[in-house]
């Protein structure tokens, strides 16, 4: 039990670190916080106009849920620990899972932005990448497709988290198909603003142009 909180403990601590911000105040954006949807995800920081940071911010996003749970795959024992639908599950396992979870509320929910953070899209695509890469890129297809098809990032983001509880029942062991659900819960919910403005017609679509 302790080690089990202990990766979760570890996993916020590392995805709660604001790359979105940091990077935006170092590239002399100011507080990204002040501009569109006033979050530090990556989608945000697009609408500086700067591709490259947006991009940046991203892979930062995803490694920091994605290592947390991959380091704690490969430090801990396989012992088993935990019976879930007539099998166990070791211990290196459900540490990762815990790890990368935690990382993705870091992310939601940092402490040292009184708790108001990204929405957990790029965490968790990390998180899953990491720990059932098969899973990961599924998603991904299916946010590239609605993205590019609809401009929405939101609407994208929805559809692949809707999509890949259904993805893990298939194909991977129950104990993933349940943290991913969890996730899944979390980012529909982290996007229920997006979700009235898309209601509404209201939305901002994703745009490629530098502002000036």
């Amino acid at each position: 039990m302790i080690t089990l909180i202990l990766c979760a403990i570890c996993g916020y601590l590392a995805g709660s670190v604001p790359f979105g911000l940091v990077l935006c105040y170092m590239a002399g954006y100011g507080d990204i916080r002040k501009i569109g949807s006033h979050n530090i995800g990556a989608t945000n920081v697009l609408r500086t106009g700067n591709k490259w940071l947006a991009l940046l911010t991203v892979i930062l996003d995803a490694l920091k849920a994605g290592l947390a749970a991959l380091i704690a795959y490969k430090v801990l024992p396989q012992t088993p620990v935990l019976h879930l639908w007539g099998a166990y599950a070791p211990l290196n396992v459900v540490g990762s899972l815990i790890a990368g979870t935690f990382g993705v509320l870091g992310h939601n929910f940092p402490v040292w932005l009184k708790f108001k953070g990204g929405k957990g899209v790029a965490s968790a695509f990390g998180f899953i990448l990491m720990t059932q890469p098969y899973v990961a890129l599924i998603a991904l297809g299916i946010w590239l497709i609605m993205a590019f098809a609809f401009r929405y990032s939101s609407l994208a983001a929805l559809t692949a988290a809707a999509a890949m509880p259904v993805i893990a029942y298939f194909m991977c062991p129950p104990i993933y198909a349940v943290f991913y659900s969890a996730l899944a819960l979390l980012v529909i919910i982290r996007h229920h603003a997006n979700i009235a403005r898309l209601l509404k017609g209201e939305e901002s679509k994703i745009s490629f142009k530098k502002k000036q």
